[in-house]
């Protein structure tokens, strides 16, 4: 009887053990989806209010932004000199987060996310990749995109066609 009580408390035991360790991983989880929730809530404040240093301390020191037109791909410092006169001038972008989806590698170094804003061009897609550096997230890619309902797609196309395929030409005459 005796031994069959302590491999009965031993189970237990053991039980409560692996329960606790996945608890704490999926605690740490939270806790790292709530810093990047915040950081990114953050960051679109940052703009909003046209704070300019703090916007860019979100961003890594190698990191690149994607804007909506085609040819908007910068890198850090090129992305600070595009923005540096909208924010001076307290011209910049307020983005609200509608939803947001937030995705972990298996060491947690790294996290991916998409997220809806309403914004002035109305729905438009954040989409980014974040790094953890130094115990911060930072942003490593960010991608903006604006959404265009199936509905009214042809229209769409139709009055940026002109625009973009001079565009394509150029980018199939330089590949």
């Amino acid at each position: 009887m005796k031994r069959v009580t302590i491999i009965y408390t031993l189970m237990l035991f053991l039980c409560g053990s692996i329960g606790i360790s996945a608890q704490s991983k999926n605690s740490g989880f939270e806790k790292d989806k709530a810093l990047i929730n915040t950081m990114l809530d953050g960051f679109n404040a940052a703009a909003a209010k046209a704070d300019f240093t703090h916007y860019f301390n979100y961003f890594a020191d190698e990191s690149t932004f994607i804007g909506t037109d085609a040819t908007e791909v910068w890198d850090k410092k090129a992305f600070m000199i595009w923005a540096k006169p909208h924010f001076d001038k307290k011209r910049t972008w307020n983005f609200t987060a509608l939803k947001r989806n937030i995705y972990f590698s298996k060491d947690r170094k790294m996290a991916w996310f998409d997220e809806l804003l309403d914004t002035q061009m109305k729905i438009c897609r954040g989409s980014g990749v974040l790094e953890k550096i130094n115990g911060d997230w930072k942003v490593k890619q960010y991608v903006l995109s604006m959404t265009v309902p199936n509905d009214i797609v042809d229209k769409v196309v139709a009055e940026k066609a002109p625009i973009e395929d001079v565009f394509i030409q150029q980018l199939k005459t330089t590949k």
